[in-house]
């Protein structure tokens, strides 16, 4: 299901918001300073490409551990990011969504495509991973939390 998910997702308009996050890297890429910037687009548009069977998930949810990215300093970077880029990313992936809502039958690739929209919005400490790895973190993080609240070590 996952590859005919994909392959349709492909075609039906992944493809061009694929190219969008890949051209926001370049130009990224171009300016030297945005290279962290350029990096996180080139990971986002290859999800763009095929984003069934993977999901956006924090790096500090996954490893538990704080990174500089799931810092203040990702704060700041996310906010530059929303201002430069996320922004119209944001607003060309609701467009996509509003043009499969309309056709009732590309819903599920509208709801995808309003996941992508936030996740242009603030890129800046998520990774990709597969929804296996991704449910499987988010099991560890809650059996250590109620451990924790139960007052074992």
């Amino acid at each position: 299901m996952r590859v005919l998910g994909n392959f349709l997702w492909f075609i039906l308009g992944g493809f061009i918001m694929g190219l969008c996050w890949w051209l926001v890297a370049l130009i990224a890429f171009i300016s030297i300073i945005g290279i962290p910037w350029g990096r996180a687009c080139f990971v986002i548009g290859n999800f763009s490409f095929f984003p069934f069977g993977s999901e956006a998930i924090s790096r500090k949810e996954l490893t538990l551990n704080q990174d500089i990215g799931t810092s203040g300093f990702g704060l700041v970077g996310n906010i530059i990011w929303f201002v430069l880029a996320g922004f119209w990313l944001a607003i060309g992936h609701l467009v996509s969504a509003i043009a499969c809502f309309i056709t009732i039958i590309a819903i599920p690739f509208g709801i995808q495509h309003l996941k992508l929209a936030g996740i242009s919005l603030s890129p800046i400490g998520q990774t990709i991973v597969s929804k296996e790895v991704a449910q499987a973190a988010r099991m560890k993080n809650a059996d250590a939390t109620v451990s924790q609240m139960r007052g074992k070590p």
